[in-house]
């Protein structure tokens, strides 16, 4: 049989096949179930700086809930429930504990001593690795592009002077140019990039004039933007490359190595098609090799890369789409106009 093993964060699994950041994760027994049917890391639901935020305020509201008390009260006792990070810390023990895979920690935070304290708190869990969520809003008008990089970037620096666990980044492709952006990133000692974050995006009824809140799954097809990136990147930088968004199949999960991945997260497929598709996507990406005879991964990684590409190097810029413009009505079947 083919060996699938591979590289995510400097780590060695068994597969490219890693389970990114989800609700999956409030379900132990379903982290379990996703271990035996072949994924090969699981990356535990996000920690959020204003979960943390909002949890600390509304535990202030508990502690002075009763401050005008009277006779007739039944208890003077505030009800106050585990600090909702406390909590978490101690559920991803608890994954760990149960796991055999590696388990990543996900941290989304804003200011720079959250980002510091709660790697440190994730990291003292036992985690394999931490995963930075890299996703700012802009708000202030004032504030130049290079200013938050250059922020993040000494994120990274911090935290990785106190910490030796392994860090990867989970990026939008929002940057004006993410390619240095990655390369300062990753002499900086990232040891992964994950291609590309899906971020909850606004919406607005028409009918009721009001905001609403859909769920922020990807769909087929939607790698594309990692696989550019990824064929971009291999060879350029020494972190591991972990394409994300849109992938469904063994099939994308093929394309996306063949353009410099080493691994996969996938998420919107197990929500769509069920668990069971870890298992599908390794048993078709196991018969592929077989028919290609490829034993490992490595041997066709980054195949279809930018620097693998003598004979087509700009498939992976402007030129490409410029001539899919040009020759559009021989792709579609429209006739060219006669002038």
């Amino acid at each position: 049989m083919s060996n699938l093993k591979t590289k995510y964060m400097g780590i060695e699994i068994d597969n490219p096949i890693v389970i990114g950041a989800s609700n999956l994760a409030n379900d132990l027994d379903k982290l379990k179930k996703a271990e035996e049917l072949g994924a090969a890391a699981i990356v535990y639901k996000s920690l959020f700086e204003e979960q943390i935020q909002l949890e600390r305020f509304q535990m202030g509201e508990k502690l002075i809930e009763f401050n005008d008390i009277n006779a007739e009260m039944l208890t003077t006792h505030p009800k106050i429930k585990y600090e909702g990070w406390e909590e978490h810390l101690s559920d991803i023990r608890k994954a760990r504990e149960s796991l055999s895979i590696p388990l990543i920690a996900s941290l989304n935070a804003v200011n720079k001593d959250t980002w510091l304290k709660y790697a440190r708190l994730l990291c003292e869990t036992g985690v394999a690795g931490i995963e930075l969520n890299f996703y700012q809003v802009p708000s202030d008008f004032t504030k130049e592009s290079k200013e938050i990089e250059d922020d993040q970037v000494n994120i990274v620096k911090e935290i990785r002077k106190t910490i030796s666990t392994p860090l990867s980044v989970k990026l939008s492709p929002d940057y004006t140019n993410i390619l240095n952006f990655i390369k300062k990133l990753d002499e900086s000692g990232v040891s992964s990039f994950i291609l590309f974050n899906s971020f909850f995006q606004p919406d607005i009824d028409i009918i009721t004039e009001q905001h609403i809140h859909r769920h922020n799954l990807s769909n087929e097809g939607d790698y594309r933007r990692s696989l550019r990136f990824a064929g971009l990147l291999f060879g350029n930088i020494k972190a591991d490359i972990c394409s994300s968004h849109g992938i469904f199949t063994g099939s994308d999960v093929i394309r996306l190595i063949l353009s410099g991945a080493s691994c996969v997260q996938v998420v919107s497929t197990l929500y769509k098609n069920g668990l069971t598709q870890i298992s599908s996507i390794k048993k078709e990406l196991v018969e592929w090799m077989d028919l290609k005879n490829y034993n490992s991964i490595d041997e066709f990684r980054g195949k279809l890369s930018k620097n693998n590409l003598s004979s087509n190097p700009f498939i992976y810029k402007r030129a490409q789409y410029v001539d899919l413009l040009i020759n559009s009505e021989e792709i579609f079947g429209v006739p060219r106009c006669s002038i």
